[in-house]
């Protein structure tokens, strides 16, 4: 017969009790340029933010027309990597691409 321990069963009412608050999430948009060329920014739809190249295409054009486009919404610490991938990538093939952070909460 398995014995009963009190500090087992306070043990599990704290856990239950304990309540993780989601993080904040952050929208990550690309921003409009007249010099990226549209194929690199649907590049970097496809290989940064995992899009399908219909749903980088369909993003790059609302870039393209509407002035910035959303790309996802990720914790601050991968909105954060995904802004700092874009500008990489878009320093070393020069163009001026640019992607900002937002938060979601705003």
């Amino acid at each position: 017969m398995a014995e009963n321990h009190p500090d087992l069963h306070e043990e599990l009412d704290v856990d239950r009790d304990t309540r993780l608050n989601e993080p904040p999430m952050y929208r990550v948009f690309l921003v409009n340029d007249d010099y990226t060329p549209m194929d690199f920014v649907v590049d970097i739809l496809m290989t940064v933010f995992r899009k399908s190249q219909e749903q980088a295409t369909e993003i790059m054009l609302h870039v393209h027309h509407q002035g910035k486009g959303l790309c996802g919404i990720y914790t601050y610490e991968v909105a954060e990597t995904k802004v700092d991938t874009v500008h990489e990538l878009a320093e070393e093939n020069g163009y001026p691409l640019r992607s900002v952070m937002e938060n979601n909460d705003l």
